[in-house]
């Protein structure tokens, strides 16, 4: 069974959660201090950032917008981006992230991508002795493979540890988390903190109104978007939205929120008008219905026993 995700103050996680890797980038102090203000007003308790994001001026500024409420909330952060996941490495990134932040304690600390030229034995033994210190709360797993999750599960129970938070990309037109890493983690008991829930902002309709974003100024996200299908299923999305007189943002992620292994999708944005489509999401009730008809709009992966059998 997953254990409550909870603020120092035994507040619960929110549905959502927001990332904050645009602040100090694309959002300035202002834009930032807006989206963070209208994340607690709509109910947001989840806050999620990284060490290398925006050259540390994401930390920063969510640091300095904590204030008297920080005992409130979740803040997350992690390591490990570069620099590999040794001890050293995990132990100075930690430490700095809790100096930008301003706080004694991360709540969730990420080893934020596999790192397979160090042991996970180096790696749980330093999160350990950040834990032993009170300098982090739970652990998180980010962009690893279902294996590598349960292998680690493993290295940690020696040490005491358990995986609490993993974060694997999920959306509309990205659904390989359905196949093993969303069962593997329901049946362990670790909470799910997808990013990405819009696609790079393609499942925004916003592209094929010819504006711009991520998929028309990062290569690789135009990479990893460019397939036909997946703007078919963009198109889809939006006509549905517009019949039900809603955002596709807001179907989009109330959609991913809406797996029924119920995990709590992070959203992002670039200014607080652009992520209020997204917050709206926290409310929309979902029908069984509109589910399955946004589900049928993309193809669904098939199981991992269907796949192997393929290969044989």
């Amino acid at each position: 069974m997953t254990q409550p995700l909870t603020s120092p103050d035994g507040t619960p996680a929110s549905r959502l959660a927001f990332g904050t890797m645009q602040f100090g980038g694309h959002a300035d102090a202002k834009a930032s201090r807006a989206m963070f203000d209208a994340c607690i007003e709509a109910g947001i308790t989840h806050f999620d950032t990284a060490h290398v994001y925006t050259n540390g001026a994401s930390e920063t500024l969510l640091g300095s917008f904590l204030d008297a409420r920080r005992d409130s909330l979740i803040i997350a952060t992690k390591a490990a981006f570069t620099g590999g996941a040794g001890r050293a490495n995990i132990l100075a990134s930690a430490e700095t992230s809790r100096q930008r932040l301003q706080i004694d304690t991360l709540d969730v600390l990420y080893i934020h991508r596999f790192d397979p030229h160090t042991p996970f034995s180096e790696s749980f033994s330093a999160l350990a002795e950040l834990k032993q210190k009170g300098h982090i709360r739970y652990i998180g797993l980010s962009n690893f493979a279902a294996w590598q999750v349960v292998k680690a599960a493993h290295v940690a129970a020696g040490f005491g540890l358990e995986i609490a938070m993993i974060q694997p990309m999920y959306n509309l037109v990205k659904r390989q988390a359905e196949v093993e890493i969303l069962p593997m983690a329901a049946d362990l008991g670790i909470h799910v903190a997808p990013y990405s829930p819009l696609g790079g902002g393609l499942l925004t309709g916003k592209y094929a109104q010819g504006c711009t974003g991520r998929l028309s100024e990062v290569e690789d996200y135009a990479k990893r978007y460019g397939k036909e299908e997946m703007h078919g299923t963009a198109a889809g999305l939006a006509a549905l939205a517009q019949d039900l007189k809603t955002h596709p943002a807001t179907l989009a992620v109330a959609w991913a929120a809406s797996h029924p292994t119920k995990p709590t999708p992070i959203i992002s944005a670039r200014s607080a008008e652009q992520l209020a489509p997204s917050l709206a999401a926290l409310n929309y009730v979902m029908s069984p219905q509109t589910y399955a008809a946004i589900t049928a709009l993309s193809p669904t992966p098939p199981p991992a026993t269907d796949r192997l059998e393929e290969q044989g």
